[in-house]
């Protein structure tokens, strides 16, 4: 890749910013305020499969169409669940993720990280839909 001298020297002034202390301590904050809601939403998640679902009666129904209607659940369920994660992932990024300072390596990250964000955006988007079984290749 190559990149333009504007380029670079905007790269260094932002690397030159991230790698203060304090820019340092609002990323990991900003990361962990991302992790708590996700967890505040995997609990109302919780809470309205498992708590508030109502009275239904799955007794009632035969084996075949009871295990169905079971296994879509908990299926629908772990999709919620994975495309969540994959949310967050994507907003957040890894905990404990190194970013190289160099402008020249900090400008490939950037267009890095961006085409992974898209990438995870897409799964999430994808596992939350009922209308498809798999996310695009």
């Amino acid at each position: 890749m190559t990149f333009t001298p504007q380029q670079l020297r905007d790269a260094d002034r932002r690397a030159r910013e991230l790698s203060s202390p304090d820019r340092q301590l609002q990323a990991a904050l900003h990361q962990a305020e991302g992790y708590r809601n996700f967890l505040a939403s995997l609990t109302g998640l919780l809470t309205a499969v498992f708590v508030l679902k109502g009275q239904e009666d799955l007794s009632k129904l035969g084996h075949t169409p009871r295990c169905l209607v079971i296994g879509l659940l908990v299926t629908g369920f772990l999709a919620l669940v994975a495309a969540s994660w994959l949310g967050v992932l994507a907003v957040h990024g890894r905990p404990g993720e190194e970013i190289m300072l160099e402008a020249g390596r900090l400008l490939a990250y950037e267009k890095e990280r961006t085409r992974v964000i898209w990438r995870l955006v897409e799964w999430a988007r994808w596992r939350s839909s009922a209308s498809s079984p798999s996310p695009p290749q």
